[in-house]
């Protein structure tokens, strides 16, 4: 399910209408409306928060966006403009509120579904108030479920014991390239080569940089720890509901992902 509902999520990163909708707020820049975006539902929070909840950020980068992005717009102003952004992109991706009204029934009740306990992204986001079109209902639903996953991945992270940095070393080995990620994610040379070390360190990267063996199949059970600790909301619903929200979201997913670069500051989507 993560790769239907991750690209329609995401669509407030990337879509012209919501980087529009982010800088009539007064946030102007990527990072300034990513951070303000995705931070809002927490109120006017600090740094040290986001750092944490977010996990792979440098906390020096952080720091350039918050908090001084309340002081050009309050967290009630940028969640209005998230969400208004929101549906424009869904509707110019081809959704309409009669099309998907199924949908948005079925992946709000599998929002409502998510255990909350010990996942502060999927809480704030729960704890706002639901809009009233279905447009609006299915991606804030989309953005319940796919921070409530994101929540579990950092707790299966930290549990193997990787830092922030480390995570996305690996990454960069495996699929996406230190030249974005190290960059888009605030971290120095020294930082990125330690986290380098660790990695090799803990035989994950051979003397090369390469993942090994080892560290694919331990990251592999990673994966498997963070489908299981999203898997709740699918088994609430049933796998009836679960298969028919998968069939109607596809579509839309599809048109989401399409419209995305093909290598991203925030990492690879997944294809639906």
């Amino acid at each position: 399910m993560w790769a239907v509902f991750e690209p329609i999520h995401a669509v407030t990163y990337f879509a012209p209408e919501c980087r529009a909708e982010f800088e009539q707020a007064g946030l102007r820049g990527f990072w300034r409306g990513y951070f303000g975006g995705r931070s809002a539902p927490f109120g006017p929070v600090g740094p040290g928060v986001v750092t944490a909840a977010f996990f792979g950020f440098s906390p020096a980068m952080v720091a350039r966006a918050l908090p001084g992005v309340w002081e050009l717009a309050t967290p009630q102003r940028v969640l209005a403009a998230r969400s208004a952004g929101a549906r424009a992109a869904l509707i110019r991706l081809g959704g309409t509120d009669e099309e998907y009204a199924e949908a948005a029934e079925l992946a709000r009740r599998a929002a409502a579904a998510v255990e909350l306990e010990g996942k502060p992204l999927a809480a704030a986001n729960a704890d706002l108030t639901w809009p009233g079109d279905p447009l609006s209902v299915l991606w804030h639903a989309c953005t319940v479920l796919r921070e409530h996953r994101g929540d579990g991945h950092v707790a299966a992270l930290t549990t193997a014991g990787l830092t922030g940095c480390q995570s996305l070393a690996w990454r960069a080995a495996t699929d996406s390239g230190r030249d974005i990620l190290q960059p888009a994610r605030g971290w120095d040379d020294e930082q990125w080569d330690r986290a380098i070390a660790g990695l090799t360190d803990r035989g994950w990267l051979d003397a090369d940089g390469r993942p090994t063996s080892a560290g694919r199949a331990e990251f592999d059970e990673i994966e498997r720890r963070t489908d299981d600790l999203a898997a709740r909301p699918w088994r609430e619903i049933g796998s009836a509901a679960t298969g028919r929200l998968a069939e109607l979201l596809r579509p839309l997913a599809r048109a989401a992902h399409t419209a995305m670069p093909d290598r991203t500051p925030i990492g690879t989507l997944p294809r639906p």
